[in-house]
């Protein structure tokens, strides 16, 4: 049915109603039902009708477009004419009241990839602004928590730890009983000299005295450690050998690097260089250095197995000593005893001012190559590590070790006996151990192990401070200082594009020398020379409690 047939019905029906007398009061029911009915039909035709012409739209698009092509400026005037300044929502527009933006111009991909560009700068420039304050964030972090605690726990905090120091908890005494949500008057006051909690009723300031204290303690400055190093020397020809020992700093601040089949000698004082001898006329090459505790010897030791003993000032050799069978890469001095450890498995224990024969003692408990060599602070035990993953103590009384760990997986050349508490020995393992293991040496036990994640090269204390630096190799090529006994990291050092094989310590226990592969010595200040005023003591060591 036709729009049109539909109007025609509905007033033939109405008509039929207007002009029958005799419908009786059923009928007209009906009648009114099918007019109803009949006006719904007409309504659903006509709107059926204006849907179903699918040209309506395009010929009403057509026909603007040519009146406004013909005149626009006459189109602009009317639409102008149309649109009152004083209601604009009540103006007809043929634009309708959506607003649909143009993206025609935007190009989402470029777009896309320059929002996560700006995401990376702003979080770059983030990253190194919260660097900069991320230890003054950690002490005011500290001291809030402390007084909210004093304020409302009765902590009773006056003073806050370093922020780096080894215990990050707050001390606390015995935290008094207090009930947040109650109130209560007690009967006998207590005085703010026998209550630290107590507010003075004569104080201006809010807060107790302990918290009063905690705000007046003078805050300990952040120490920064530079990651650049203050000076870099050539080193040509220094081997990138894990077994060898060739960078060694004297107590008169003269460091002595073996390169090739030389020995050089460089003052940290004036940067002169000097060359200290030359074997490759007896057809030998230079496998490690170690100085005298004095600082006016060097030994020098060899790949035909020979050590040899230099006078540095007046650059004479003394003498030659002999024993080993293969190379010589690891020494170790104890006043005026020579240690040396060899490819053949042997360490030689020698007083440069005897005869060789009458004062050598062989030790032999390693089943591989002989890589490091350390006398303890106290000059009674002696720390060697072999290839073998072995770590042992010896002393002087006998040719066995008094003292074995095989915990470590890998070749054991990292060794360091803390000057700070008697007995604590650390070591490192190679690259399929990468640990650093601390070891009472006391009582034989195990005591800490962290895992680095690279090859542990060497090891070396802060004569001052309780922390320690460590280089690696495989394969970060790394340089890490350690505060103990926490292990926390406290600066990590890179530079070196070879494993960092090479470490010495300055004599004022200061500056650092790092050697590696790529044949550069880097210079790097990591200490402090202010001692650290609470130092870990062992309870064990006699000799502290004498005066």
């Amino acid at each position: 049915m036709s729009a049109g047939n539909g109007f025609f019905f509905v007033l033939f029906v109405y008509e039929y109603m207007s002009t029958c007398p005799e419908l009786d009061q059923t009928g007209c029911q009906w009648i009114y039902v099918v007019y109803f009915l009949s006006w719904k039909i007409f309504k659903m035709c006509l709107l059926f009708s204006l849907v179903m012409d699918q040209d309506y739209e395009s010929r009403l698009l057509r026909q603007i477009n040519i009146q406004e092509n013909a005149s626009p400026v006459k189109a602009i005037a009317g639409v102008r004419a149309l649109t009152p300044t004083n209601s604009p929502l009540s103006s007809p527009s043929k634009h309708g009241d959506r607003f649909i933006p143009s993206r025609a111009g935007a190009n989402w991909s470029v777009n896309f990839h320059r929002i996560n560009e700006i995401e990376k700068s702003h979080n770059q420039n983030r990253k190194t602004k919260d660097g900069t304050t991320d230890n003054n964030n950690k002490a005011d972090g500290l001291a809030y928590s402390a007084l909210l605690k004093n304020e409302l726990l009765g902590a009773g905090i006056d003073k806050v730890q370093d922020p780096q120091s080894e215990d990050r908890r707050l001390q606390t005494s015995t935290p008094v009983k207090r009930s947040l949500f109650s109130y209560s008057v007690s009967a006998k006051r207590a005085l703010p000299e026998e209550d630290g909690n107590a507010v003075s009723p004569y104080s201006l300031s809010p807060v107790s005295s302990n918290s009063q204290k905690l705000l007046r303690s003078p805050r300990k400055p952040t120490r920064k450690i530079s990651k650049i190093p203050f000076k870099v020397l050539d080193a040509p020809e220094l081997q990138d050998d894990f077994y060898l020992n060739l960078v060694d700093w004297s107590s008169l601040n003269v460091l002595s690097v073996g390169l090739g089949t030389c020995v050089y000698l460089w003052s940290a004082c004036t940067s002169q260089v000097t060359r200290l001898c030359d074997l490759s006329v007896e057809g030998d090459s230079v496998t490690s250095v170690g100085w005298s505790e004095r600082g006016n010897l060097v030994a020098v030791g060899t790949h035909k197995g020979y050590v040899q003993i230099w006078d540095a000032a007046a650059g004479k050799k003394l003498s030659v000593l002999e024993g080993h069978t293969a190379r010589v890469g690891a020494l170790a001095w104890n006043a005026d005893q020579l240690s040396s450890g060899s490819r053949d498995r042997v360490i030689l224990q020698r007083d440069i001012r005897a005869p060789p024969l009458q004062s050598e003692r062989r030790l032999q408990g390693h089943r591989q190559e002989v890589c490091g060599l350390k006398w303890s602070t106290d000059h009674q035990l002696l720390a060697s590590g072999g290839n073998d993953n072995k770590l042992l103590v010896w002393n002087h009384s006998s040719v066995l070790p008094v003292q074995q760990y095989t915990e470590h997986l890998a070749a054991v050349k990292a060794i360091a006996w803390s000057p700070h508490q008697h007995g604590l020995l650390a070591s490192g393992g190679g690259t399929a151990d990468r640990c650093i293991r601390f070891w009472n040496t006391l009582t034989g036990q195990p005591l800490q192990c962290t895992d680095t994640g690279s090859q542990v090269c060497n090891l070396a204390w802060s004569k001052h401070t309780n922390e320690l630096v460590s280089t690696h190799g495989y394969s970060q090529n790394q340089i890490l200082v350690w505060k103990y006994p926490s292990l926390t990291q406290v600066a990590k050092l890179t530079g070196h594009s070879y494993r960092v094989l090479y470490l010495a310590m300055s004599p004022d226990g200061e500056a650092i020398v790092t050697g590696a592969g790529d044949e550069t010595l880097r210079f790097w200040n990591v200490f402090s020379k202010m001692r650290s005023t609470k130092e870990s003591v062992s309870v064990l060591n006699l000799f502290t409690r004498i005066r």
